[in-house]
């Protein structure tokens, strides 16, 4: 599998596309697209985009963050499709078999939606006032198995 600064992967509900594929100079280049200000890209995002996921790579453990950022678009499913499909990707591609979140102990859907995938609560941290949650491979690999997730490369 090539990946790339073009890799999509594509769940059922949900299409991750890396940001960073909108600042490429040669993509804008090839298809006569122009720099887009602070302003411009807002409004892209309001109109395109649903939220944002990330793993940060701490040694073994990569440490997951979801945003579905309006609220419209709560509890359709695109948060845990959308973890499952970064839990796999990182799995297979990169090799993580630790997983992480830290979550806001006020945040309860947060928390429940994590808890439904797998994640169990290993800590708590009195100071920032959140949970932190870890999963296993082996509850991993039972789930990813059946999970569906094209990965396309095209550039577009």
């Amino acid at each position: 599998m090539r990946i790339d600064q073009y890799t999509k992967l594509i769940g059922r509900k949900v299409l991750l596309v890396p940001y960073r594929r909108h600042q490429n100079e040669e993509l804008r280049r090839l298809t006569a697209s122009e720099r887009l200000s602070l302003e411009e890209e807002y409004e892209m995002q309001a109109r395109l985009l649903v939220g944002d996921v990330n793993i940060f790579i701490n040694g073994s453990i990569g440490e997951l963050t979801v945003v579905i950022a309006e609220s419209k678009w709560r509890r359709k499913g695109l948060g845990e499709e959308t973890v499952w499909i970064m839990l796999r990707f990182v799995f297979q591609v990169i090799g993580l078999r630790a997983f992480e979140v830290k979550i806001s102990k006020d945040n309860v859907s947060s928390l429940k939606l994590f808890q439904k995938i797998g994640f169990v609560v290993t800590s708590q941290c009195s100071k920032f006032h959140e949970y932190t949650s870890s999963i296993g491979a082996q509850h991993i690999l039972e789930i990813i198995s059946r999970l569906e997730v094209t990965v396309d490369n095209d550039g577009n």
